[in-house]
């Protein structure tokens, strides 16, 4: 039985996934702060899931996230769906940091501990570590500065895990997902984003993209596009532009 860990498996995309994985015959290991959120998955599939209260930002997330691994025997996967942030154009201080904590400090901590794991296991399947991170590390958005800037910085770390792990020859993969916006707890009911995508629409997409070993799979064709006219505006011009996301 394949079996996959996914970290922020309390609501959105997490859940959503979690529940699809565990429907097609998988055992899962859910993660999250609200572990009442995610008791009711187990319930649902009490002998595929496993569940275990773990605050990406706390220092004994890693612990808890290696007794996960043991609760359901192994990890062929793991997919790292947990995420933190807000529009912010007054620099909120604390926003700013719960950010940081949640997208790069948790983040790191839990991929390292993934990459350590398919390491020291040395799997004759190639495991893989899967990030959803964003199109908002394409730019520094002014709105969203540490948001932008958190999935930036989680574009390039799995860039180098990936080549480490070839340096290393480290049997696992890399799959790094960068969605536009998806209608979940995130964003802002009050406002109206653009080209917004349902859990639905975007879920499966999710799940071909890990299971097909895509590097990078952004999701999908319309924001593949304008990823793509972002990156090619000069940043002398960046400045100049009002996008308000």
């Amino acid at each position: 039985m394949k079996k996959i860990i996914i970290i922020g498996a309390s609501s959105g995309m997490g859940m959503r996934i979690a529940t699809d994985f565990a429907r097609a015959g998988w055992r899962v290991g859910v993660a999250a702060r609200r572990l009442d959120r995610l008791e009711s998955i187990k319930e649902l599939y009490p002998d595929r899931v496993a569940c275990s209260a773990i605050d990406v930002t706390a220092q004994d997330a890693v612990e808890k996230f290696e007794d996960l691994i043991e609760m359901i025997d192994g990890m062929d996967i793991l997919l790292y769906a947990a995420g933190c942030g807000w529009s912010n154009p007054d620099l909120d201080e604390a926003k700013d940091m719960a950010t940081i904590d949640v997208n790069v400090k948790g983040f790191t901590r839990i991929v390292n501990a993934a990459y350590r794991y398919f390491k020291a296991t040395a799997n004759v399947s190639r495991g893989r570590i899967a990030v959803i991170t964003s199109i908002a590390g394409v730019k520094g958005l002014g709105v969203s500065a540490a948001y932008s800037a958190t999935k930036r910085y989680q574009w390039t770390y799995l860039q180098a895990l990936d080549q480490l792990a070839h340096m290393q020859h480290v049997n696992v993969s890399i799959t790094d997902i960068r969605p536009g916006f998806v209608d979940t707890d995130l964003l802002d009911k009050k406002r109206k984003y653009p080209m917004l995508m349902s859990i639905d629409y975007v879920a499966p997409r999710i799940e071909r993209a890990i299971m097909k070993r895509r590097r990078v799979a952004v999701i999908d064709s319309r924001w593949l596009i304008v990823s793509g006219l972002w990156r090619a505006i000069p940043d002398c011009l960046w400045p100049h532009l009002g996008i308000d996301l």
